[in-house]
C-alpha cells in the first residue's frame, strides 16, 4: 500500500504560485498574460478568437437609418453598441447611484468590460458624454459613445434585426477572456519539470 500511495504521489503535480502580473495582461488584452508566459500559440490563439468575436458584435451592432417627417429627412447612428447609457434620471426604480442605475438600465456592459482596453472608450465616452456635443470627443468620435434614445429607437425599429443579436457576440467575447484571465492567472497546467529546464539551461 505504501508504494502504491507512493507512486500515486509522484503523478501529483506541485502547487504553483497564481500569476496576478499574467491575469492583468490577459485582462488587458485578451491572450496576452499566456504570451508573457511563454505559451505563445495560445496567447495568439485567445487573442485572434475573442477580438474577432468582440468586433464583429461591434460591426454588427451599428447602424444607419434615414426617417422622414414631412419634408425633411433625418438620419440617425447608432455607432457601436458597446455602451454605458445616460438614463439614470429616467429609470431607476432602485434609487440606485447614477453609475449603479446606469449598469442596471444596461448590464451588457458588465459582460462586456472584461474583454478589456476595448471596451475603455465606452467608459471614457460615458464619463465625458454631453448630449448638446454631436461631434463626440476629438480623439475617438462617436465610437463607443452613448447615442440617443432617439437614435436607438430609430435604428432598432427600422434597421437591420442583427442589431439584435449583435451585444450577445460582445458579451460573450468578454465572458470568454474572464476564462482566459483565470487561466492566465493558474498558470501553465503543466509546467516544465526540473530534467526539462536543466535542459533548456544548458
Amino acid at each position: 500500500m505504501s508504494s502504491a500511495a507512493s507512486s500515486a504521489n509522484s503523478f501529483l503535480l506541485p502547487d504553483r504560485p497564481s500569476d496576478p502580473t499574467a491575469a492583468v495582461l490577459s485582462y488587458l488584452i485578451p491572450g496576452l498574460g499566456q504570451i508573457y508566459q511563454g505559451r505563445i500559440g495560445k496567447g495568439i490563439l485567445f487573442f485572434v478568437c475573442i477580438y474577432t468575436l468582440f468586433f464583429v458584435g461591434v460591426y454588427l451592432g451599428s447602424g444607419t437609418v434615414q426617417l422622414k417627417h414631412g419634408d425633411d429627412v433625418e438620419t440617425y447612428t447608432v455607432s457601436s453598441n458597446v455602451y454605458l447609457p445616460d438614463t439614470a434620471e429616467q429609470n431607476n426604480p432602485f434609487h440606485l447611484p447614477t453609475l449603479a442605475a446606469n449598469l442596471y438600465n444596461r448590464p451588457q456592459f458588465a459582460g462586456q468590460f472584461w474583454v478589456g482596453i476595448a471596451a475603455w472608450p465606452a467608459i471614457w465616452q460615458y464619463l465625458t458624454y454631453d448630449r448638446r456635443q454631436e461631434q463626440g470627443d476629438p480623439l475617438l468620435g462617436n465610437f463607443e459613445r452613448t447615442p440617443s434614445e432617439a437614435a436607438l429607437n430609430a435604428v432598432h425599429t427600422s434597421g437591420d434585426k442583427l442589431l439584435e443579436l449583435a451585444w450577445v457576440f460582445t458579451v460573450v467575447a468578454g465572458v470568454l477572456n474572464v476564462m482566459v484571465i483565470y487561466d492566465a492567472l493558474a498558470g501553465p497546467a503543466f509546467p516544465p519539470t526540473d530534467t526539462e529546464e536543466d535542459k533548456t539551461t544548458r
